[in-house]
């Protein structure tokens, strides 16, 4: 089965997925298994991807990032996707790097960004709480100033590339009494920071290859040059100012999975036979994927526009939490009729659609849940 082909692609973009698909299918696919056994892939496997430059594509020469656009970022994200690997989180690091490059100071992008291209720094953002879950403004995690130096104390829970970040960036309150206003964001260095400790790698239903783990701080001090942008309180604007584009990464990995479910799907039901007969001669296969395929289209138009959108950057949020709540909901369902047709042999994990379906179901979760973006988006009715 063909793919479509997006509406921002160039061939720029073609040739960057040929090499970015030869890169995961040589290096990544042959470790696909064993990371999902232990909960994580190792780091040895981020400075890899930074030299083949499938990290931080997007930001800025200067800060040894790729110069490019949005489209190819979303690239990484589609090829890791087609070659069933959930363990790298990549998106986690794009994300972390907008952060720094939009509000970063100069020292902080300098001293930052160019490892994080290079895979040096694996990073994450830790933004759960235990009992807080989509509500940012009641984070408990705090920061005191004392002198040069912040006293953090708070755990995070469900934090992704919390196993093997050296840099978090923490969503925590500088000030208590306040809720959003409250909020800063302050930049962890993990390497040598007494006090901090993360839990292993959380079993997960789906996804289990991702070092998902929590966080555990005990008056970790960090300086107070840390603090992303010039003043405290500024995290809840920088964060939902920034969750637009996240939303629409996890939109584009659906799509992506949509996708892909429809061309194993397809694969399996040309080669199995029952009652004498391909199932792909039985209507109701061909018109379940015929479904499928379009409800994928349509999602990929959706999601292409929401690509452009970041590219000229006039993406919303009522836009992006849309592309976040349909994609992730329509992913699961195709993910689940395409096991449907996979019979028996789709409750086994040797099988792609298998982990297909338990991988997307996190989808309507993560990235403030798909309750979260209904209700954002009723705000605009």
């Amino acid at each position: 089965m063909q793919a479509a082909v997006s509406s921002w692609a160039t061939p720029e973009h073609e040739l960057y997925r040929t090499q970015v698909r030869r890169f995961l299918e040589a290096e990544f696919v042959p470790h696909r298994e064993r990371w999902i056994e232990q909960g994580y892939c190792e780091p040895e496997h981020w400075r890899k991807a930074g030299e083949m430059g499938l990290l931080n594509p997007d930001i800025a020469t200067e800060y040894g990032g790729g110069g490019c656009d949005f489209g190819f970022d979303t690239i990484v994200y589609e090829e890791l996707m087609r070659a069933g690997i959930t363990s790298f989180g990549s998106g986690i690091q794009s994300i972390v790097g907008h952060y720094i490059s939009v509000y970063g100071t100069q020292e902080q992008k300098k001293n930052y960004l160019p490892r994080m291209a290079r895979g040096e720094i694996i990073s994450s953002i830790a933004m759960t709480e235990p009992g807080t879950g989509s509500d940012l403004q009641a984070v408990k995690t705090r920061a005191v100033r004392e002198g040069d130096s912040y006293v953090i104390n708070g755990s995070k829970t469900f934090i992704t590339n919390g196993y093997n970040a050296n840099l978090i960036v923490l969503v925590c309150k500088t000030n208590p009494q306040e809720r959003a206003k409250g909020i800063s964001l302050i930049c962890v260095e993990t390497a040598g920071l007494e006090g901090f400790r993360r839990g292993k790698p959380l079993k997960k239903i789906g996804q289990k290859g991702q070092d998902t783990s929590e966080l555990f701080f005990s008056d970790c001090r960090v300086p107070v040059t840390n603090l992303l942008g010039e003043h405290e309180g500024q995290g809840f604007y920088q964060l939902m100012n920034q969750l637009a584009r996240e939303r629409v990464i996890i939109a584009i990995s659906a799509v992506a999975s949509m996708e892909n479910c429809v061309r194993v799907t397809t694969d399996y039901v040309k080669q199995r036979e029952a009652f004498g007969q391909k199932l792909i001669d039985f209507q109701t296969a061909k018109f379940t994927l015929v479904e499928c395929k379009t409800e994928a289209r349509i999602a990929r138009v959706f999601v292409d526009d929401c690509v452009r959108k970041i590219i000229d950057g006039s993406i919303d949020a009522e836009t992006a939490s849309m592309a976040k709540y349909w994609c992730t909901e329509k992913a699961f369902d195709i993910a689940h009729r395409c096991l449907q047709l996979h019979g028996g042999y789709g409750y086994i994990m040797e099988y792609p659609i298998a982990h297909y379906f338990t991988d997307s179901r996190v989808g309507m979760i993560y990235g403030g849940s798909n309750e979260i973006m209904k209700e954002l988006i009723s705000r605009s009715l």
